[in-house]
């Protein structure tokens, strides 16, 4: 029994004994930071690597960065400049706007002006002739009465003259009347302006010499006007004193 022990003994602790490898303690921090440098200097060698290579193929980062940044100032600068264009052609477009419509105005003074001055080279050729002709008829007459059509469906505007040719005269006062005759729905009518109801100022006359009258009368769209007479009553007495008809100019 002491043999076997013995035995044991020397198998553990003699010469035929396992050997044993002693080695020392290393903590785990510094392994953590020996494998972060250690892949530090790899992705350090990696990135130089990989900067040797495109240089050698004919980049570099720094010309690279540097022209960039020229593109992104040339960018800025383009970017200023079409900005002000932009305003300058607002500018511009207001300014042209102002003009035309200032354009426009005087076109329309012009043609009002061109107007009325034919009105009055008319008028005044009508009373050299009248002057000329030394006639003294006593009374109160209609001239130059036109109607035509007006810019909305069934308006109609009318023209007229009326003359006072006495020598001695008195102002006079009365009232215009037109008698309308037309076809509507194919049958004939009359209307006679101003209408009931309607307002009769535009068709009061008051003038010692001449008074050019003008106004608009209304009718259904679809009529079509045959002849229009005009009418001067004077202020007490219901018989006309003057009268003349026309048709559509």
């Amino acid at each position: 029994m002491k043999r076997l022990r013995l035995k044991k003994l020397r198998r553990r602790f003699g010469i035929t004994a396992p050997r044993v490898a002693v080695q020392s303690h290393v903590p785990w921090y510094w392994r953590w930071l020996t494998s972060t440098v250690f892949l530090v200097v790899t992705i350090a060698a990696a990135w130089i690597a990989y900067d040797i290579g495109r240089r050698y193929a004919g980049f570099d980062s720094s010309e690279a960065a540097g022209a960039q940044s020229r593109l992104q100032e040339i960018n800025e600068q383009l970017r200023q400049e079409n900005g002000q264009l932009r305003n300058e052609i607002a500018a511009m477009e207001r300014q042209l706007e102002i003009e035309l419509a200032a354009q426009g105005n005087l076109t329309g003074q012009i043609r009002g002006l061109s107007e009325e001055n034919a009105l009055l080279k008319e008028d005044l050729a009508f009373f050299q002739t009248l002057m000329a002709s030394g006639a003294d008829p006593g009374g109160v007459s209609v001239n130059r009465f036109r109607v035509e059509r007006d810019a909305l469906p069934g308006e109609y505007r009318y023209h007229l003259l009326i003359v006072q040719s006495k020598k001695r005269v008195r102002e006079f006062t009365g009232r215009l009347q037109l008698i309308v005759d037309y076809v509507a729905d194919g049958k004939p009518a009359v209307m006679t302006f101003p209408a009931e109801g309607e307002d009769e100022k535009a068709y009061n006359l008051r003038f010692k010499f001449y008074q050019r009258v003008e106004g608009t009368f209304t009718l259904k769209p679809e009529a079509v006007v045959r002849e229009v007479q005009v009418r001067v009553i004077q202020n007490g007495d219901s018989t006309p004193v003057s009268t003349q008809a026309t048709t559509l100019s």
